[in-house]
């Protein structure tokens, strides 16, 4: 594949916010080298804090330079999570889980694009923000902002001044999800920086694992009860499980697989910020000698031999276990079951095959946090990370006899429908392709950068001037995944539908390892990319 964005072009639409598409070709084949790096880019522009001296997103300015400051603390950093300007520690949790496990699982590939140092940093950022915002044994700082007063008001976050309320869980007021959730993401982090010639970081990141587990399963509580967004509907034994198999992974020690082996359970069957029940205390067999693979420990742990292999943990099962043990095991509409189908079905059709006409998908649909058919890139990033480990070779969900391989080919058709091979012919990656979201609901993308209207645009003049236009945004917010199209493939690029329109900071997490994942099977053509 050819790099078809020049340097220069792609330069000045990333600084100076510009409309001038000339530097961005039509789409061909899917380049997935460039789709990675806008991807990766795209949280430069959700940072908040102080900015580098090598921000590559230009049109942002420093933001949120005070967060913390009424309480004592420092909680600047981190990245505002969608198009608000608001930091919520969960979901940013998550967000930098996904980023850490696509540098450990596709490193070469990442690296081969030359985009190994931008993830690192896209990870770092978050992950500095989490050390930041543990600031006891017993105390999580998991939000800063007012989500309801900064939902009225459109403005920039370079001229934000809606209150920065902060919001935290304690050992009176516990949230184990969100705690579990930033153990896990410290723990995958320490994995991508401990070989680092300085172990500052490293060392850091492990510790503050450690004592976020502990407060977690020590002060057990769900953050549904303390949490004014992002609440969880899953409980908190899956963050708890999640976090138990990242800390075993990172550091061998017994006590975390002694406790995901007394703590099983679990049937959801997606993966989200808020779900990782998947494959929880579920059985698979294969039909190669391939080890069981899954999220989390996603079998039976029954086996005496423990040691690394897929994703996090592999338990591999002696030739009779894997004779007998999942004979008769019947799972209920599996992650694996329900999206392979579609490939081993394909009737060509131009969606369904690419994006499930599920209602499993669309069960959030009317939540506070609206989803829409693109959201099930979790699942897409977990399909990915099976495909890298397995074989075509078949797997048996109970009756259903699925082959890898169509595993795979599904993962990839979902990245492509994104990257424009959808009945739109559009890309749902802004500054992808030719045709792609020019109306994004985002408050710093749909308002002049302050470095072109410095003056200060309030919240009214933003609601009144910026939010109901239908110009394009004069900011293209580079690598933004918008919510995508409705059921009937349909996209309206309407700055004002939240639901179809907003990027976010994890819907951008998990396709990062996905692209990285049609990367990798892309022999030959992976192309290092400059921006």
């Amino acid at each position: 594949m050819k790099v078809w964005v020049l340097m220069a072009l792609m330069c000045a639409a990333v600084g100076l916010g510009a409309h001038d598409s000339g530097g961005i070709s039509g789409l061909s084949a899917p380049n997935y080298s460039d789709a990675l790096a806008k991807s990766i880019l795209f949280f430069e522009g959700q940072r908040s804090g102080r900015l580098p001296a090598n921000q590559r997103v230009t049109w942002r300015g420093n933001s949120a330079v005070y967060d913390g400051q009424a309480e004592g603390v420092n909680l600047t950093g981190g990245y505002y999570d969608a198009g608000d300007n608001v930091k919520f520690g969960f979901p940013m949790a998550f967000s930098v889980s996904l980023l850490s496990w696509s540098a450990l699982e596709f490193r070469d590939e990442v690296s081969a694009a030359g985009q190994l140092l931008y993830l690192r940093s896209a990870i770092q950022w978050g992950a500095y923000f989490l050390l930041r915002a543990h600031t006891s044994p017993t105390t999580l700082y998991t939000q800063v902002g007012d989500g309801n007063a900064d939902h009225q008001c459109w403005e920039r976050p370079e001229d934000m001044d809606t209150p920065r309320t902060l919001y935290k869980i304690t050992a009176s007021s516990p949230g184990s999800e969100a705690a579990g959730e930033a153990a896990a993401a410290l723990a995958a982090a320490y994995l991508v920086f401990k070989d680092d010639p300085d172990k500052t970081l490293a060392t850091q990141l492990l510790a503050a694992s450690r004592s976020l587990f502990d407060f977690a399963n020590n002060y057990r509580g769900s953050f549904q009860s303390s949490c004014p967004f992002y609440c969880s509907y899953s409980g908190y034994q899956d963050e708890l499980q999640w976090a138990a198999a990242w800390l075993y992974r990172a550091t061998r020690d017994r006590k975390y697989f002694d406790y995901l082996q007394n703590n099983q359970g679990g049937s959801s069957n997606t993966f989200r910020w808020q779900f990782k029940h998947v494959q929880l205390g579920q059985q698979v067999s294969w039909s190669s000698d391939a080890c069981n693979t899954g999220v989390l420990v996603g079998w039976k742990v029954r086996a005496a031999k423990l040691q690394e292999g897929p994703g996090l943990l592999c338990l591999r099962r002696d030739a009779q276990q894997r004779q007998h043990a999942d004979t008769h095991n019947s799972w209920r509409a599996s992650v694996y079951k329900r999206y392979s189908q579609y490939a081993v079905h394909d009737d060509h059709s131009p969606a369904a095959v690419h994006l499930l006409k599920d209602p499993e998908v669309f069960k959030h649909q009317r939540s506070p946090v609206q989803w829409s058919k693109i959201h099930a890139r979790s699942d897409q990033f977990l399909r990915s990370i099976t495909g890298r480990h397995t074989s075509c070779s078949h797997m048996s969900l109970g009756f259903c006899q699925i082959a890898l391989c169509n595993i795979r080919h599904a993962c990839d058709l979902q990245v492509d429908y994104i990257l424009g091979e959808n009945p739109l012919a559009m890309s749902y990656m802004v500054g992808y392709g030719s045709k792609f979201p020019r109306r994004i609901h985002h408050r710093g993308a749909s308002i002049p950068s302050i470095k072109a209207l410095p003056r200060k645009v309030t919240c009214v003049e933003g609601f009144s001037s910026w939010f109901p236009t239908t110009n394009s945004n004069p900011n293209y917010h580079i690598g933004a995944i918008v919510g995508g199209p409705d059921e009937n493939d349909k996209f309206n690029d309407d700055r004002g539908d939240s639901a179809h329109s907003e990027p976010t900071t994890y819907i951008n997490a998990a396709f990062v390892g996905a692209c990285a994942a049609a990367l990798r099977r892309s022999v030959g053509n992976i192309t290092s990319v400059t921006i």
